[in-house]
């Protein structure tokens, strides 16, 4: 079996706010600083920057100007999102966003979207104008939202032409612009086996984070292992021409120096195990964190079923300590810690 190209990317909730020690303090701070994180890690040789979507949180919110700004500003990396809620989201107005963004990024756009999760807002989707239709659940207008996205940006005609102004044009008119094979980058956050199978039948990359909504007693990172394996099986299945990609999510928070100490050195013994608790009345099991010695870490990651089984390892970053911080972290990373899951320095 030929073995899996790793990739490492940073994935940023985009906190703000005025806590003692944050050198985030504004919305305006938490943007920029995205940008400039974005280029600190192309410069480190790492793959990815992604965002947390959460809306009514002092959080990042409207993805698309802030990728669109670190396409314009980078040259290779990928930019992305992890996830946007689709709930929320009109369709063709997203597709056309995201089509724009990716042309300019040069076809480096992966776009993480679910159905959605816990929030502030007791029906933040409604205010939108989103509500579902009769016999809907905020799922299933989720997966709606979703399916008319997909069927946007692969170029299928989504209006009908008026030939009064449509000129030469007939029958149904695809929205503008088109990014051509951005539709093959289009990841589904999974929170259960089961969803994971279901995308990967539809043809979405899988995205999962240290969060499942289901708990079987075993351990998380073997668990998730499974998720990810029932995905390329049901990839496999439906027959899909091209190569899937699975992400997973860990805090790693190597202590390099007093100042990391000073910061994590607490959360090596509070954080260091698995979590079994309840959200929206399901049993969840929440991954552990990584902290500790980069030698040690390295060796742990090593022996981590799900970081094996994905492509794709994203690094949650402590945002709000700024972008010198937070580029020391991922440089610590990418020397001591990354080669010992097999990924190397994009060149």
């Amino acid at each position: 079996m030929t073995p899996v190209k790793k990739r490492i990317g940073f994935l940023s909730f985009g906190h703000w706010g005025s806590a003692e020690g944050s050198q985030t303090r504004s919305a305006r701070d938490s943007l920029l600083q995205g940008i400039e994180l974005a280029v600190a890690a192309e410069e480190l040789g790492i793959d990815g920057a992604f965002f947390r979507v959460h809306h009514f949180a002092r959080q990042q919110a409207a993805p698309f100007p802030l990728l669109a700004a670190i396409a314009a500003r980078t040259g290779r990396i990928e930019m992305g999102t992890a996830v946007i809620d689709m709930r929320y989201e009109n369709p063709l107005y997203m597709a056309e966003e995201a089509a724009a963004t990716d042309l300019i990024s040069g076809g480096r756009l992966q776009l993480g979207v679910s159905r959605g999760s816990p929030e502030p807002a007791s029906d933040g989707a409604a205010a939108f104008g989103h509500v579902p239709a009769e016999g809907e659940t905020d799922a299933d207008m989720a997966r709606r939202h979703t399916e008319v996205f997909r069927r946007a940006i692969a170029g299928a005609g989504m209006a009908r032409a008026d030939p009064r102004y449509a000129g030469a044009s007939a029958g149904l008119l695809p929205v503008e612009p088109h990014s051509p094979g951005l539709d093959e980058r289009i990841w589904w956050g999974a929170g259960t086996r089961q969803t994971a199978v279901w995308a990967g039948g539809l043809g979405m990359n899988l995205m999962s984070s240290t969060l499942l909504t289901e708990d079987t007693g075993v351990p998380f990172d073997e668990l998730q292992a499974e998720q990810i394996a029932m995905f390329r099986q049901a990839w496999a299945d439906a027959g899909h021409a091209h190569e899937p990609r699975v992400s997973v999510s860990r805090s790693v928070l190597p202590l390099a120096d007093e100042e990391d100490k000073r910061y994590f050195g607490g959360s090596a013994l509070r954080e260091g195990h698995d979590q079994v608790g309840r959200i929206d009345g399901l049993t969840a099991r929440f991954g552990k964190s990584y902290v500790g010695p980069p030698d040690v870490l390295a060796g742990q990651l090593a022996a981590d079923a799900a970081v094996q089984a994905a492509d794709t390892l994203l690094l949650t970053v402590p945002n709000q300590l700024g972008v010198d911080f937070n580029a020391k972290l991922l440089g610590t990373i990418a020397r001591h810690v990354a080669p010992a899951i097999g990924w190397a320095p994009a060149q």
